[in-house]
């Protein structure tokens, strides 16, 4: 349900001073710079936000681009995040590096692109709504063409399954979106990210807002560019890691996925199972055959649609992302089955 609007002009503009940017960090001297310039613009009031980067162990330049750009712009702060992981990463920066005048954090990706005043128009939307959490709409993007074949691919309803903040256009309260802000209070009060999640760590940790009364805010008007894993391999395994971590959620919260979220894992099951009956039952393969020519002809259609042969790509990119997000689903499902 989508509030009444607001006049985002009619608030007092937030103090800069009390927002603190978290950046988890593994690896990413191809972004990094492109990333923190983004998000200081030629904004002078970005001058008084705190900016920390949390490196995970980046064996590549990352470390030594933030320590330079820290000497040149005091506000930004580079730590070491032992564990790894981007949860963790971000945990840390609240835990160690928060100031008592910080009331909102603002999450950055490394590995995206950000537009103008992203940290403030996060901020002001945030209080604005009165949310505990604001999110943001991802737009997928990608430079090589498997990357734009599967940002377009994305885009479809049976890419983003019609996610909200995966090119979503309506503003309000949602159950879940792409992390962007956060009102510090609240996120300590539920114990920030929970660290034994391989993935959909922000899901589980909008799902623990909700239940302490606070709400989640998608802001359809604040929007960043997300790039697309360069390779299927890379994108399979992404996909693997979601399918666990919702498989996680699920279980820890005793809850009941959506429809929209058991389609990836139905798919897997109705096609291994065609595939191992097909010598007993030879009519079994429509079923796989009629997946693959669904995923054929969006590539098709996204090959006309965007001019380019790179739609070629939005089937196979379906495929892992279907198929790898299923298998990570069951197999957490089955070896975790009985446990609380």
């Amino acid at each position: 349900m989508t509030a009444p609007d607001r006049d985002l002009q009619n608030n007092p503009a937030v103090d800069a001073s009390s927002i603190l940017v978290a950046i988890p960090t593994l690896n990413e001297e191809a972004h990094i710079a492109e990333t923190i310039a983004a998000i200081l613009g030629e904004t002078p009031e970005m001058a008084a936000v705190k900016i920390v980067v949390a490196d995970g162990g980046s064996t590549d330049r990352t470390c030594e681009i933030v320590r330079a750009l820290g000497e040149r712009y005091p506000n930004i702060h580079l730590i070491d995040n032992p564990d790894r992981i981007q949860a963790a990463a971000v945990n840390k920066v609240v835990a160690d590096c928060a100031e008592p005048h910080h009331n909102i954090m603002v999450r950055v990706d490394a590995h995206a692109h950000y537009p103008p005043d992203y940290v403030l128009k996060v901020a002001q939307s945030l209080v604005t709504h009165a949310a505990a959490g604001l999110a943001t709409v991802m737009d997928s993007v990608g430079s090589t063409c498997f990357q734009r074949g599967s940002a377009w691919a994305m885009e479809t309803k049976i890419g983003s399954g019609g996610s909200g903040h995966r090119g979503g256009t309506t503003s309000g309260y949602v159950d879940h979106g792409h992390h962007a802000g956060f009102d510090l209070e609240m996120y300590r009060k539920v114990g920030g990210y929970d660290t034994g999640f391989v993935a959909n760590e922000d899901a589980e940790f909008d799902h623990r807002v909700n239940e302490a009364g606070g709400r989640i805010w998608l802001d359809t008007t604040i929007r960043l560019d997300y790039v697309m894993r360069g390779s299927l391999g890379k994108l399979a395994k992404q996909y693997w890691r979601y399918g666990k971590g919702r498989a996680q959620t699920i279980l820890r919260h005793k809850m009941k996925p959506r429809p929209r979220q058991m389609i990836p894992p139905v798919i897997l099951v109705v096609n291994l199972v065609s595939i191992l009956l097909a010598p007993f039952a030879p009519v079994l393969l429509l079923l796989p055959l009629a997946y693959l020519m669904l995923l054929a002809a969006t590539s098709a259609l996204l090959m006309v649609k965007n001019k380019s042969l790179c739609g070629i790509w939005a089937g196979p990119a379906l495929l892992a992302m279907h198929q790898a997000w299923g298998a990570g689903f069951l197999s957490h499902m089955i070896m975790n089955r009985g446990k609380s």
